[in-house]
Order: structure tokens, then sequence, then C-alpha cells
């Protein structure tokens, strides 16, 4: 029997573009707490998936606060229906010399670019995201060679496969939920990656010996926030921290706790997503 997974169809009442612009950055203002792990922007509105039937059902409650502006409408998407439409939409995205690719596209690959094959799935990592995008571009202005990485939150496996693919000594990948273990697995054996990226499953913040000269950081604006000192400890002496899923509005609170620790040394915007990099003084 396929696997279903609970969804929000969230709908715009919004006419206008203007309006639907408004609500669009409203809603994902509000879904940063709501833990989502897609978000497929359609027509009338988002598909919002998540982890658990029970995660849905407080978000839809939660979003059912915003007033007249949303309606969300709780759905099960089966994984097959989920997967054939992907097929019909997920294109090829360059982001400098990283090209990220369905297994069933092939991209147009020129002298010097990398590809990485991403079966979609659930999670964000596909490449399409702009958080996802922000952080293939930071990870591209730094110099990888030899150096070890640690990405938190892999999800689908995307980043450390890039960082792998970049020249990187080394890659930890970091995930608590089984199901992005289980796509980034997979994910590495579509790119031939297995023995260059070692993958963990559970929570980052009671692991040990995470320290890396690189650590990729794809999380939400309340989590680098919460988590700054533990993310900033993972940087070794003369390394990097590359941060994305923060909004604009995040930006400040995110920059006041890494600065604590880190210097801000480069800054990406696309849309209302921010990614940041610090480096350790």
């Amino acid at each position: 029997m396929p696997k279903a997974w609970p969804a929000l169809d969230v709908r715009f009442t919004a006419v206008t573009p203007e309006a639907r612009t408004q609500t669009a950055d409203l809603l994902a203002a509000a879904l940063d707490d709501l833990h989502p792990t897609a978000i497929e922007e359609r027509d009338a509105g988002w598909r919002v998936f998540f982890a658990s039937a029970a995660g849905r059902d407080a978000a839809g409650r939660a979003l059912a606060r915003l007033g007249p502006a949303v309606e969300p409408v709780p759905i099960e998407v089966d994984d097959e229906d989920w997967a054939r439409r992907s097929q019909e939409t997920l294109g090829i995205v360059r982001v400098g010399r990283v090209l990220v690719t369905p297994p069933w596209l092939t991209p147009p690959a020129e002298d010097g670019d990398l590809v990485v094959t991403i079966l979609p799935s659930m999670g964000f990592g596909t490449g399409h995201h702009q958080t996802t995008r922000l952080c293939l571009a930071l990870l591209q202005a730094r110099d990888l060679s030899g150096l070890r990485v640690l990405d938190v939150g892999t999800g689908s496996g995307v980043l450390a496969i890039a960082a792998a693919r970049l020249g990187a000594a080394s890659v930890v990948a970091v995930d608590d939920d089984a199901d992005a273990i289980a796509a980034a697995a997979e994910n590495l054996g579509l790119n031939g990656a297995e023995r260059a990226v070692t993958l963990r499953h559970g929570d980052f913040r009671g692991m040990t010996g995470l320290a890396a000269d690189l650590v990729l950081a794809n999380l939400t604006g309340a989590l680098l926030i919460g988590q700054a000192g533990t993310l900033a400890a993972a940087v070794a002496p003369g390394g990097s921290l590359v941060a994305s899923g923060l909004t604009l509005d995040e930006e400040e609170a995110v920059t006041t706790a890494l600065a604590a620790q880190l210097a801000q040394a480069g800054r990406l915007v696309e849309g209302e997503w921010v990614g940041l990099r610090f480096d350790r003084r």
C-alpha cells in the first residue's frame, strides 16, 4: 500500500497580485515555526507537507488564526501521486557550477560543471527551494579542497553531495528524521557518493565530535537562534558557517545570535529568504 503524506492545501483568498504576495509572506513567516517537511507552490496557494498528521493538524489550527487571507484544508497525498507530478513539473536547477537534476533528465553540463542527481522527496533540498539555492551559492564562495564539512539537517543530502563534488575531504550529514536519512542514502547511491558522505541519524544537539571546517545549517530562523551556540561551537578555527532557512524578518535576530561567536562574512537574498556566512574569528 503506498505511503500517504499528511498535507495542507492552503488556498489564498486574495485576488490582486499585491495581496497574494502579502499573503505568501505572511504564510512563510507563520510556517517557520510549524516544521513543514516540504512546500509546493500551486496556482491557488501552497501545498504544505508534514511529517505526521498531528503536526499537520496543529499547523492547520495555527494557520486558521491568520484570518480569511488563507484557507488551510487537510489532505493526504500518496507517494506515487507526488512522484508522478514531480516528473511533470521539476526541472534542472543551476547554481554557479552546480547543476541539480532529477534522475529522469540529462543536464546540459559544461566544462567545470558539477552534476548532483536528486530523487524528489517530501523534504526541502531538491535545489528548487530558495534556501537550498542560497546555500549552494554560499558553498561555492569558499575553496572546499581538503576541508571537513558538516551538513546539519541534511534532508535529501543535496548540500552534502555538492560539498563532496566541490572537493571536501570528508562530509558528515546529520538529520533526526529517519525518512530524510533514507532519502539521502538513496541519493548518495545515485551519485556514487556513499564513501564521500557519512550519514548520521539523530539530533545534532546531542551529538559529539561534530567539529568541521565548514558547517552547513539550512534550518529555520528559530533553530538558528536557539542553537547558535551549538552551531558556532562546531566550527573549527579558521572555519565557516553557512546558514539559511531564515526570512528577512528574522535576519537581525539570527545575526545577533551567531555574531556572539562568529564574524559575518557573506550575505545573499532571494525573495524573502536569506543566506548568511559567518567565519570563526
